[in-house]
């Protein structure tokens, strides 16, 4: 027997919509071992940026393989979305700081943009900590700042 649960969505949370049949997917919250495994894999897989490889390539990996499972792919799909849109902040930030650092007033902004980085990095590792903790209590987590560029 699978129990779905909807998460509501960003704009139904700041607008009070009501979910329409189309907004977020029903997610099944009973799951076999293995899916469970790759449920927190998805997340964890982030983490792979300590042995040297991009961070976004782990969950990639597990989105591709898991891609037709309902189970799994909603949790590869917010984990893969949450690295890419990290790229995204990255590059914009590096492309602003450097375009900062041309002037004499834009060196202390580059200062703060590089600050501002770092502390992307630190949040990051924490998100993806929280999503794996989330995912092995069987909770969807959704990740703050997440620009969705892979539809479900």
């Amino acid at each position: 027997m699978w129990v779905m649960i909807r998460a509501p969505s960003y704009h139904q949370i700041m607008t009070g919509d009501t979910p329409s049949e189309h907004s977020e997917p029903e997610l099944p919250t009973t799951a076999t071992g293995d899916q469970q495994t790759w449920r927190v894999l998805a997340h964890a897989a982030a983490l792979i940026q300590f042995v040297g490889i991009p961070s976004f390539v782990g969950p990639l990996v597990v989105w591709l393989l898991r891609r037709d499972d309902p189970v799994v792919e909603p949790y590869a799909r917010e984990a893969l979305n949450f690295q890419l849109s990290l790229i995204i902040y990255f590059v914009a930030g590096i492309v602003v700081a450097i375009l900062a650092a041309l002037t004499i007033v834009g060196l202390v902004l580059t200062v703060l943009i590089l600050v501002f980085l770092g502390v992307l990095v630190i949040a990051e590792i924490i998100f993806a900590i929280l999503g794996t903790m989330a995912a092995s209590r069987g909770e969807f987590y959704r990740y703050p700042f997440n620009l969705d560029l892979i539809k479900g």
